[in-house]
């Protein structure tokens, strides 16, 4: 039955790995703001609970490093137990070592892997061991533009963003008969502590910024609708795919407009 509260959140417990800045900070208020009662887990826990403490409500925070499985598995268990359900997990932390592959140092492929891949790993299986039995829930991981496209120095990055999506596809597939969705949203370019640098840069940031459609970078805030969305009942019958918030990044295919359009 189509209601005019699909999108709402009420009595929804949700848990926004990452949320202390950026676009987890901002997934974290949104979800608040659609009536859920989030936690905001991050590995910089003060942060964390500066965050939560600004929402108020039922909105609280926790550390957690999701390269730590036995740590990710403990948090979902604590909140599940605490709250007797849990209903919503979204993971957005990714890291990336800039460079081209000749120039990798040892050592610095595994770190990316290791958070990007194998934490995002961690948080799928934990929160698919709580929602499975449950028979209902959504999981939504973070990928990027990159899943498709590629520039010099962002191969490992990208490696890792289409293997998360392979991860939620996969995920998909072996939950979906007990009803949990698994799903991804794919930011083009955003402003957050992890782009800090290229803003620092005028051409480069201002380069990228003429590649999409809209000619601008977005806002944490413009990936909150699209993660929310994915979150919600509004997507019951969404699971296995992704949604690319990139203004357009995708569907152009070069910068020049051919004479008399």
């Amino acid at each position: 039955m189509i209601s005019n509260n699909i999108f709402d959140l009420t009595g929804k417990v949700a848990a926004v790995i990452g949320g202390a800045s950026g676009i987890g900070e901002a997934v974290t208020r949104g979800a608040a703001a659609m009536g859920a009662t989030v936690i905001c887990l991050d590995v910089k826990a003060d942060v964390a609970e500066t965050v939560a403490k600004k929402i108020g409500g039922t909105t609280t925070s926790g550390a957690l490093d999701i390269t730590d499985a036995a740590a990710v598995e403990r948090t979902m268990a604590e909140i599940n137990a605490k709250y007797g359900h849990l209903d919503i997990v979204i993971s957005t932390p990714s890291i990336n070592v800039r460079k081209k592959m000749l120039d990798y140092l040892p050592g610095e492929i595994e770190r990316v892997l290791n958070v990007n891949i194998i934490g995002n790993f961690n948080v799928l299986r934990a929160a698919g061991r709580i929602m499975v039995p449950q028979r209902k829930g959504s999981i939504v991981l973070f990928s990027s533009i990159r899943s498709l496209v590629v520039e010099p120095g962002q191969a490992v990055y990208s490696a890792t963003k289409a293997g998360i999506l392979q991860l939620a596809r996969g995920g998909a597939t072996e939950f979906g008969p007990s009803g949990v969705r698994v799903n991804c949203v794919g930011p083009g370019v955003v402003e957050t502590p992890l782009t800090a640098p290229i803003k620092a840069n005028a051409d480069w940031y201002n380069a990228y910024a003429a590649k999409n459609a809209f000619n601008r970078w977005a806002s944490p805030d413009e990936m909150v609708g699209p993660t929310l969305f994915l979150a919600s009942d509004a997507a019951s019958y969404v699971t296995g795919t992704i949604i690319y918030a990139d203004g357009g990044w995708l569907a152009q295919d070069g910068r020049f407009t051919p004479p008399g359009m």
